[in-house]
């Protein structure tokens, strides 16, 4: 079949659709976590103390978390081609004005107005990827795009070192705001909410007898994923996820590599790619093992809150005196089972309901996701301050109490796991 004849049908179409989606999501984890590398030069640039630190790169979270209900509601009820163009616009103005910012102040408006337009990006993209990709074809899909996440990631780390040493961090994030619009427009353009809207046949038959079959009202909606008592294991499991995966791997670990193991910043950004290798590696295999019926989404998700809570033991007990080569492997670890595992999550809460309320169900699971996020970092700066720095480094005692919170943060979220249902239905 030629490349023409194969965009010709839906089952093509759905790639160019997905790439475009994949690159937006790739910048909405750059801003995610580029903090974690960028905090010495932030914190020189604006004169401002850890918890300060905290507050400015959570400034991202607040209304991205607040906006996960109302984005999912958008997707099902507006559409989701319209709500990731408009906010991507938005995501793009917040770059350019962060890259612009003369002090602290503006600087964290700037982190939220990033956050508020990046929040409608990745649920609407699991919206239309509900549309256009079969039900058990969904989290190996979901973890497609979550490997895209990954790029951002690993974007974030030793490449943006190079980006700032080139560019400087100002520079940097105008010409990220300029790709942004960019892909903003041909998401306008090519991308449909389904493959009808492109003059398609529809890739899913509608299931009967689930959670909202009929067209979501976009207040009956909400209500009806909230009253689901199932919902809310997952719902916790994706607050302590948020709060491990943002509060240390998103802000606090490029300091502890440099404060803690001397690290320059490019040695500390190759350690920090390990997680965006784990993500982009366990992603789609998370996704995909999560898929097949002999195995299951609570069996995927039981082994990886396990490992999870063993490295956060690692970590604690071996915090000061971890041989840097055993750095590597650890850290990769903690993107496969501390972020590629959200794929399972989305899943699950996805399962819960109808194809119709996919929006919904996934957008007030990444509303507690990020909930987490904004409540953790600047608490741990907080926390570190009470010890705060000597000669310009935090010390081993702040690490210890931060880390003491994340190992407690890790037996809960293995206990919130215990609760969770498999809410699948037989394919």
């Amino acid at each position: 079949m030629s490349m023409h004849k194969l965009f010709a049908t839906a089952l093509g179409y759905r790639w160019i659709i997905f790439s475009l989606l994949a690159l937006q999501y790739l910048l909405v984890y750059f801003h995610r976590v580029c903090p974690a590398l960028m905090a010495p030069e932030l914190t020189d640039a604006f004169s401002i103390s850890g918890a300060s630190l905290g507050i400015l790169s959570s400034g991202y979270f607040y209304p991205y978390a607040l906006m996960q209900l109302p984005v999912g509601l958008l997707s099902d009820a507006w559409g989701a081609r319209k709500t990731i163009t408009l906010f991507a616009l938005f995501g793009a103005f917040g770059a350019v004005l962060f890259g612009l910012s003369p002090g602290f102040e503006v600087a964290t408006v700037s982190r939220i107005v990033v956050g508020f337009g990046l929040s409608a990006i990745f649920v609407p993209a699991l919206r239309i990827c509900a549309e256009w990709f079969k039900p058990r074809e969904y989290a190996g899909i979901s973890g497609m795009l979550l490997a895209m996440g990954g790029v951002g990631w690993f974007v974030a780390a030793t490449p943006l070192a190079w980006m700032t040493a080139v560019f400087g961090w100002r520079g940097t994030f105008i010409g990220i705001g300029c790709i942004t619009t960019v892909l903003s427009v041909l998401t306008w353009i090519f991308v449909a909410d389904t493959p009808q809207d492109k003059g398609f046949a529809p890739v899913l038959e509608r299931r009967a007898g689930v959670v909202g079959s009929k067209s979501p009202n976009i207040f009956s909606g909400l209500l009806d994923v909230l009253k689901n008592r199932d919902f809310w294991p997952i719902a916790g499991w994706f607050f302590f996820f948020g709060g491990m995966l943002f509060g240390f791997c998103g802000l606090w670990a490029g300091p502890y590599l440099m404060d803690s193991y001397s690290f320059s910043k490019t040695e500390a950004g190759n350690v920090l790619a390990m997680i965006a290798l784990g993500t982009i590696v366990g992603s789609p295999l998370l996704g995909n093992l999560s898929d097949r019926v002999d195995i299951g989404r609570k069996k995927v998700i039981f082994w990886s809150a396990s490992i999870l809570m063993l490295e956060w033991i690692i970590l604690f007990a071996f915090r000061e005196a971890l041989p840097g080569p055993f750095l590597y492997p650890l850290f990769f670890f903690l993107g496969v089972f501390g972020n590629a595992v959200a794929v399972v999550g989305f899943a699950i809460a996805k399962d819960l309901f109808s194809t119709k309320m996919a929006g919904t169900a996934v957008g007030a699971a990444n509303f507690f996701a990020f909930l987490g996020a904004a409540f953790y970092q600047p608490m741990t700066g907080y926390l570190m301050d009470l010890v705060g720095r000597v000669n310009g480094v935090y010390p081993p005692e702040a690490y210890r109490i931060a880390f003491t919170l994340f190992l407690l943060t890790s037996i809960t979220h293995f206990f919130c796991m215990t609760r969770i249902k498999d809410g699948r239905k037989p394919a």
